[in-house]
């Protein structure tokens, strides 16, 4: 499998393609990773260096890639946090140039916005290009529970109300919605969940939910690249969702252990490509 990731990337630590990459890779797929930013390490830390590539910068390393006359075969195209409009335009573009020389392949879109607690992160124009633009031309989104909520404008903190958010964000062009982290009122506060809709059905899977502080950055980026890759081999929701929650439980809990503050992906390898321990999705429609 070929998958065009088009994200942030840091030197030191694991976000953006900088998290995404490796397990795709541990996974057996190739990644055609364009960067939009080389940073030292995620913002998360309050200090960081390097520069914010552009627009064209973006676009020029795309064309580049399709000048090689490989877009017929990569079956998927995997965005991020984007930085600025401009450069969604080009992430769009080049889905629309995949799509051209393969309409077989899937856009998954990574609606990064913000966060509960933080609110919006991103710079202005950003969440309304998402809505209006990123997330109608995409196949797959996977947002956390704000980004749910910011999009549809419907409360997420029930699994009716949920359940309602994904079904309005489907109607805005996507046919597959992943919301990535779900604490809901009815839930038991020692779990986290995820929840995937599609046409077909609506399911829900819970893992424990581990003590790290702080919270690690660029589980997100994990979780949309696993479970696209899962999607697409598998073209099964449900399917998907179980292998993504089994490998991200993996790299959390090989994190918890190791007790750093980045996620321990390489630690985690063996478990992120055989999983030993799987939770239960259950069917809600």
């Amino acid at each position: 499998m070929n998958i065009l990731s088009i994200q942030s990337s840091v030197a030191y630590g694991h976000v953006g393609n900088s998290a995404a990459v490796f397990p795709l890779q541990r996974l057996g797929h190739t990644v055609w990773p364009v960067n939009t930013v080389q940073f030292s390490n995620h913002t998360g830390y309050g200090q960081w260096r390097g520069p914010v590539f552009s627009a064209n910068d973006v676009a020029s390393v795309v064309a580049g890639i399709a000048e090689r006359g490989v877009f017929q075969k990569c079956d998927g195209v995997l965005s991020g946090y984007m930085g600025d409009a401009a450069i969604g335009t080009v992430i769009l573009d080049a889905v629309a140039a995949v799509r051209k020389a393969n309409p077989k392949a899937i856009y998954c879109c990574d609606p990064v916005i913000g966060d509960v607690g933080r609110g919006v992160f991103v710079r202005p124009g950003i969440p309304k290009f998402m809505r209006d633009r990123a997330v109608p031309a995409a196949d797959i989104i996977t947002p956390n529970q704000f980004e749910l909520e910011y999009l549809t404008g419907k409360q997420a903190n029930s699994l009716p109300g949920a359940m309602e958010a994904t079904a309005a964000a489907r109607a805005l062009g996507p046919r597959v919605v992943l919301v990535t982290s779900l604490t809901r009122e009815e839930a038991p506060g020692d779990t986290i969940e995820m929840l995937a809709d599609c046409a077909e059905g609506t399911w829900l899977v819970a893992t424990p939910r581990l003590k790290l502080d702080p919270l690690p950055n660029g589980a997100g980026d994990v979780v949309s690249a696993l479970f696209l890759a899962t999607y697409i081999e598998t073209m099964n929701v449900a399917r998907a969702l179980a292998d993504t929650a089994a490998r991200i439980f993996a790299v959390f809990d090989a994190t918890h252990r190791a007790g750093g503050r980045e996620l321990a992906l390489v630690a985690a390898q063996e478990e992120i490509a055989r999983p030993s321990r799987r939770f239960d999705v259950m069917k809600l429609r």
